[in-house]
């Protein structure tokens, strides 16, 4: 047993148990830090970025203090984005299943407030939400936060930048004075300070590099003349360098929708993620990706934010940002969990001086390259390894993965290797399969049934 093991803390046997089963093994330099700090119930401020195994270094100390037979909000968490709290909610509820009945409700904006309304009149012991919805609830007294012994604000950095702070500050001020507050934030500025000196009793600091290096990501910068230039350059890159995957990041959401129309026009598997779109959209757009239904996503910053996959081989600055920031952010996505990564990006010459501010913050020298020849005889861009199915039933539907796997591998004889990720919403549900045995995956599950019950189904892509 060694001390970055979860073994070396005091935590239930069951809870051992279920990390392990979810390959959480060795603990990583933020949970290492914080997890001993969170046990002691003491107050945290955490310098971590996203990719550091955060949700766990709150979600874990978190879980082992909650009361299940107190059918009321123990834990609340701020995120600055749906995507993120989205993100939050499903890791919370994975590290959850060592105990009985544990409801943790994602309570944001841009989603319909009565349904939130009937499920916390329901009862809940976490709430993950944003903190504009959050307020909103408040106001109409439909939330309850007089229970709450653990509060965390996750991004809080990026909350503040979002203009959350006076809603942040009324819904703390909501809360029982005697509670533990766990501060997660990947850079410190005043305001952050401030924030801690008001809600926070002698915080421990603690602050971790970030996961992943500069050194495990390859850097191309490929010059062009215009912006009008980048849509062939594109083309000639993803030719050349022929990802599996990549998200490939825009400034605005009309160039989000327009490169990805560009993409499938080309034969290419594409998706476009922004703000504009219905959190249902969104969803399933972030689920075809992450479980490989999808090559590319082309996303603006915000909408990306809830993206959580280790394994990413490319990243593509279509646009630079204006914020040096946000391009360490977005080539951080690469280059995770010891693989080799690489971020492409096009720079035109009106964005020398983006440019340099990113050299600045790196504090290094990006040289731009001409861009490669034209791909004389490109191959056509393969398909993705697997096809996304739709169910018509979820959580709510009490229907669960096991059930999704029992009816695939069971009745309807498909391999349990071929059955890839399922995610489960609260009234859908999608499960990847492999291309090749997706077909009859499909019609054998149109024809048969899960859990016992009928449920409508099609397939995404």
């Amino acid at each position: 047993m060694t001390e970055s093991s979860f073994s070396s803390l005091k935590l239930p046997k069951q809870q051992l148990t279920n990390l392990k089963s979810l390959g959480y093994h060795t603990m990583t330099p933020i949970q290492a830090k914080s997890l001993p700090v969170v046990l002691t119930g003491k107050d945290l401020i955490a310098k971590a970025k996203t990719g550091s195994g955060k949700t766990a270094a709150f979600g874990i100390g978190l879980l082992n203090k909650i009361q299940p037979r107190l059918f009321r909000i123990q834990g609340l968490v701020m995120c600055p984005t749906r995507e993120l709290a989205t993100q939050v909610a499903k890791e919370l509820r994975r590290l959850a299943r060592y105990q009985h009945n544990i409801k943790i409700l994602t309570i944001c904006g841009g989603q319909p407030i009565g349904p939130q309304i009937g499920s916390l009149q329901h009862g809940a012991h976490i709430v993950v939400g944003t903190p504009g919805r959050l307020k909103d609830h408040l106001r109409k007294d439909t939330i309850d936060l007089n229970k709450v012994h653990t509060l965390v604000l996750d991004e809080a950095d990026r909350m503040l930048d979002m203009g959350f702070y006076d809603d942040i500050r009324q819904i703390i001020l909501q809360t029982p004075i005697q509670r533990q507050t766990l501060l997660f934030s990947a850079t410190y500025p005043d305001k952050i300070r401030e924030l801690s000196d008001d809600f926070q009793t002698q915080p421990k600091e603690v602050s971790v590099e970030a996961l992943h290096s500069n050194s495990q990501i390859q850097q191309h910068l490929y010059a062009v003349d215009n912006h009008s230039q980048k849509d062939q350059a594109l083309l000639t890159l993803l030719g050349i360098h022929q990802p599996s995957a990549a998200v490939i990041f825009c400034n605005t959401k009309q160039l989000c929708n327009q490169i990805s129309k560009q993409l499938r026009d080309n034969g290419y598997s594409a998706l476009a993620l922004h703000g504009d779109q219905e959190q249902r959209e969104r969803d399933q757009t972030l689920v075809q990706f992450a479980n490989q239904s999808c090559r590319f996503l082309i996303a603006t910053d915000v909408a990306a934010r809830g993206l959580d996959i280790d394994d990413l081989p490319m990243v593509i600055n279509y646009d630079l940002p204006r914020d040096a920031k946000v391009f360490i952010h977005r080539i951080g996505r690469t280059g995770r969990a010891g693989k080799m990564g690489q971020a492409i990006s096009l720079l035109a010459q009106s964005e020398a001086y983006k440019r340099e501010a990113i050299e600045e913050a790196l504090k290094t020298t990006l040289n731009p390259q001409p861009l490669p020849e034209t791909v004389e005889d490109p191959q056509r861009p393969p398909a993705p390894p697997m096809v996304c199915l739709c169910i018509a039933g979820g959580r709510k539907d009490k229907v669960r993965p096991g059930d999704i796997l029992g009816a695939l591998t069971g009745d309807a004889g498909i391999d349990g290797e071929a059955v890839g990720k399922i995610d489960i919403f609260d009234y859908v549900a999608y499960v990847a399969i492999e291309r090749t045995q997706a077909d009859k995956a499909l019609g054998r599950l149109l024809n048969g049934k899960i859990k016992g019950r009928k449920f409508k189904l099609r397939k995404l892509n």
